[in-house]
């Protein structure tokens, strides 16, 4: 039995995708894990991999195809041994109930054998689409050929293994996984937050006159950049908090920790320093540590720091889980690792989303104040500004210390004017006294 490969989901807030390149061609075969294609995001450009062994029969999307929809067939992969002609035969039965019913119009040849399908063109799952996943449809237990084998081979029910394939379908690593113990489904599962439907007005932009000028198309992820950060703007009521703090202490501490680490990879970063302290005041203020949901607001009892980190095209933010609860060398090893991979577009989706609070550290460019856009459905960000020395005052007297400029942007219908100002007097309080977050 023939199994349809779908355009994927590879992030909570992908809808559509680009097929930038197919790794594989018609008649090739494949085994589960086997890359097949990448696919730009509204995140990064990722590899997609083969969840079953089998023959490409046929491949629907061709390279380069944009704006495909999340649940939309762009290939067929056909057991080993099936007969090809077959499979394509069911598949173009199948295929002409399915646009005659739906009134779709006919979708013309390109590319030699590779058919271009405009996203309505193409059957599109809506249950992928939604996030949902179904086990099976009516009696019909969904899985694929050679999960279906291995179980008989093994003497397994079948009914009684959850399927981690597209739509709940049991596949080859669920079937191996019950003689493992190991739950493929529970480890591929993500939990999508609930987003209220937004409006926004359309504006027209017209070409440069006279000005020279070059043409750069949008990647599908600057495209996401400016469609989010404009809802963001344009939806969620921002509110400022703005705090200087004294990082003398700090400094000298880190010092002191990276001439203690000797040879080792650590090597502390203020950053590093600024995570440990965000998270650790989330856990003092709790309700900060929240966002909004429509006619509810989710309170977070974990902080999962977002940090900010420019690749090309754009910015990605890879997630620290449970900041307060590490360390800081482990803050820096984690935060070096994801960084590394985000640049080279090596990230899974569960390590660039999820996150309940963001950072945007520009300090290390010399900025010494900015305010950051909140990244929905989080209810804050803290843009980090760099470190500097100014004049202060101490016990009535001018005195020289390192001061850094931090802002709060909340989400007024999260965060009240009060808890920001907890939030960032608990921050305050950490950074100027290091010593605290090692206790």
């Amino acid at each position: 039995m023939a199994i349809e490969i779908y355009m994927p989901a590879l992030s909570p807030t992908m809808e559509k995708g680009t097929l930038a390149k197919w790794l594989v061609k018609e008649g090739d075969s494949v085994a589960s894990g086997d890359m097949l294609c990448e696919i730009e995001t509204d995140k990064a450009t990722m590899e997609y991999e083969s969840i079953d062994d089998g023959v490409i029969a046929k491949i629907f999307i061709a390279e380069g195809a944009e704006d495909v929809p999340v649940g939309t067939i762009i290939a067929l992969l056909a057991e080993e041994g099936e007969d090809i002609a077959e499979v394509l035969a069911d598949t173009s039965t199948s295929s002409t109930r399915t646009e005659t019913s739906s009134s779709h119009a006919e979708i013309s040849s390109v590319q030699s054998d590779t058919v271009v399908a405009p996203a309505s063109e193409k059957p599109v799952r809506p249950e992928l689409v939604e996030g949902q996943k179904v086990a099976s449809e009516g009696s019909r237990i969904k899985a694929s050929p050679l999960a279906r084998r291995i179980a008989e081979q093994k003497g397994l029910n079948l009914s009684a293994i959850s399927g981690s394939g597209p739509y709940g379908r049991i596949i080859k690593a669920d079937v191996e996984a019950v003689q493992t113990g190991v739950s493929t489904s529970s480890a591929r599962t993500e939990v999508s937050r609930q987003e209220a439907p937004v409006s926004v007005s359309v504006v027209s932009y017209s070409e440069p006159s006279e000005t020279p000028f070059v043409e750069v198309k949008l990647t599908s992820m600057r495209k996401t950049i400016a469609r989010r950060l404009t809802e963001s703007k344009q939806t969620v009521p921002h509110f400022y908090l703005t705090i200087d703090c004294e990082i003398d202490k700090l400094l000298a501490l880190r010092k002191e920790l990276n001439e203690g680490a000797g040879d080792t990879d650590v090597k502390l970063s203020v950053n590093d320093f600024v995570i440990k302290a965000v998270g650790l005041a989330l856990k003092k203020v709790p309700d900060a540590n929240a966002s909004f949901a429509g006619d509810k607001i989710y309170k977070y009892s974990r902080a999962d720091i977002s940090v900010a980190v420019a690749i090309e095209g754009g910015l990605i933010t890879p997630v620290v889980r449970g900041a307060c609860t590490k360390g800081l060398g482990e803050i820096s090893t984690i935060v070096k690792d994801l960084a590394g991979r985000a640049k080279e577009g090596k990230l899974a989706p569960h390590e660039y989303s999820g996150g309940t609070f963001s950072i945007s550290n520009l300090g290390m460019f010399g900025i010494k104040e900015f305010s950051a856009v909140i990244n929905p459905p989080e209810g804050a960000i803290l843009a980090i500004g760099s470190g500097e020395q100014r004049p202060v005052v101490k016990d009535g007297a001018l005195a020289v210390a390192t001061v850094m400029t931090c802002t709060l942007s909340c989400d007024h219908r999260v965060i009240d004017g009060t808890i920001g100002a907890e939030f960032l007097a608990a921050f305050k309080g950490y950074l100027q006294s290091p010593i605290t977050m090692l206790l």
